[in-house]
């Protein structure tokens, strides 16, 4: 007999009546359907999906050098990263209530070790993320933000949430190496010559990616877990037996056939302290230092990116929650979402961790079920667990976490059933919202071709009064983030 769960997709059912405690109370967790159990195995789903950057992270972070040439360190940037996921996780479901975690963000954190750190000091590059997250927050508090979310059209709101789904999914068949760059097209299967799948950590992934679907399509309790579980024991196997290697060998050249991230074998030592030291290695001296039309244009950008970036990942979980209103406009306690995500970028700047924002991973705990905070409290325990078991948390390969994430992008792209296909008006810009995403690796992209487009075409047709005032100021605002270098160059600025 097949032990069967709700599917996560479909309307949240009341759970059986029961003895409602001050955690239930609390986290409204009978009144959103869910159970305790069911929770805790969603914030396992969520660690378990996104526990790779506590190893990512460090890998652009700690080996970046600054305008010096210094580096900040894998093992201290490791130890930051855990901590500041922890702590703001547990924010996050203690105040915000949702199972949404928090984490470095992926793309910000390059684009500072790349674009600004490049520039000035660490310190220095670290304090502009702080201003960036004190902005964030105050346009929180303003309530600038959660009226720029209310603004969204639903039918964007819906291509936001399907976009998500699809860049997910990418990243998963990247990570898992089904999906690789090659010199004669942008992206093709495999790793081979003429896009051939070959390797063992590939294999991994493809059986992973069987299990997950099974697992789901069964309606199994706790289904993506056990298939991040499941693969990461036929990972841990297969690199005893077949031994693939890493990335790259020994003399430093790429490995094609290896595991793309984390080498799945035990750690030695198991347990080790972590390395704190960067905390409040923070410097203001970036406006003197690279001068100040230069320091706000960095500002401006991070600013830009988080804002929307977190936007539409809040706008995705939301819906897969099922949370977000009838109508997308509005979630419980999205004032306090948005506002512990503007503290997650001030925190990931004073902890040299790099802006931290809404991770999208979460939806894996939600299609597990996931309703509440409590979810996120336990993702951010099994975090603060992390800055001990630093060394364990590289045990899971992204070919036993990528399965899960195109099992869940496959979940979130039903959300174009809510799109309206045959209006032109609507067609164009949610088409352009879903795919650049992907296409440009970027949710901020994906949004800002969306909310151009949406407001140009609805122009066009004569429709400009039904287009809500912040749309076009947000609009305007990505106008100038696309053209950035041209601003430069009339600037004068490098």
């Amino acid at each position: 007999m097949s032990v069967t769960t709700q599917d996560p997709a479909a309307p949240v059912e009341p759970a059986e009546p029961a003895a409602r405690g001050r955690l239930d109370r609390y986290f409204e967790i009978t009144r959103r359907g869910s159970t305790v159990r069911r929770e805790v195995l969603a914030g396992l789903t969520t660690f378990a999906t996104m526990a790779y950057i506590v190893v990512l992270n460090p890998l652009i972070i700690g080996t970046a050098p600054d305008k010096d040439g210094n580096l900040l360190g894998i093992a201290p940037v490791a130890g930051v990263t855990a901590l500041v996921a922890a702590v703001m996780t547990i924010m996050m479901g203690v105040v915000g209530r949702v199972p949404f975690a928090v984490a470095t963000g992926l793309g910000l954190n390059a684009f500072v070790a790349y674009a600004v750190a490049s520039q000035m000091t660490w310190a220095e590059a670290m304090g502009l993320v702080v201003i960036e997250g004190l902005i964030i927050t105050v346009l929180v508090l303003t309530g600038f933000r959660k009226a720029v979310f209310q603004a969204i059209p639903a039918e964007l709101k819906a291509a936001i949430a399907a976009g998500i789904g699809l860049f997910i999914a990418l990243i998963g068949f990247v990570d898992g190496g089904f999906v690789r760059g090659s010199t004669g097209v942008p992206l093709q299967l495999g790793s081979g010559a003429n896009g051939t799948l070959h390797g063992w950590p590939t294999v991994v992934f493809v059986v992973g990616l069987l299990v997950t679907g099974i697992l789901v399509a069964r309606k199994v309790k706790a289904g993506v877990l056990i298939g991040i579980v499941a693969t990461t024991v036929i990972a841990v196997i297969v690199n005893a037996f077949a031994k693939p290697g890493g990335a790259f060998t020994a003399d430093g050249k790429p490995n094609p056939d290896g595991w793309r991230l984390n080498v799945p074998a035990l750690p030695d030592p198991l347990v080790k302290g972590p390395d704190l030291h960067l905390l409040g290695n923070v410097s203001f001296g970036a406006f003197a230092h690279v001068g100040l039309v230069t320091a706000l244009l960095l500002v401006f950008t991070l600013v830009l990116a988080d804002f929307f970036d977190v936007m539409g990942t809040t706008v995705g979980l939301a819906k897969q929650a099922n949370l977000a209103t009838e109508d997308g406009t509005d979630m419980p306690r999205l004032g306090k979402v948005l506002f512990v995500d503007g503290v997650a970028a001030v925190a990931g700047g004073a902890g040299s961790a790099s802006s931290a924002t809404t991770y999208v991973e979460s939806s894996s705990g939600i299609a597990d079920g996931g309703r509440t905070g409590l979810t996120s409290v336990v993702t951010g325990v099994l975090f603060l667990g992390a800055l001990l078991l630093t060394p364990l948390v590289s045990l899971v390969p992204s070919e036993a976490a990528g399965p899960a994430l195109v099992i869940v992008g496959a979940l979130m792209i039903r959300q174009v059933k809510d799109i309206d296909f045959t209006d032109v008006g609507v067609a164009v810009p949610a088409f352009l919202t879903m795919t650049l995403m992907p296409f440009t690796y970027s949710i901020t992209n994906g949004i800002g071709a969306g909310f151009v487009s949406w407001v140009a075409i609805r122009v066009a047709q004569g429709k400009a009064r039904q287009i809500h005032p912040l749309m076009w100021a947000v609009a305007a605002a990505f106008v100038i983030y696309f053209g950035i270098n041209l601003v430069k160059a009339v600037t004068g600025v490098s």
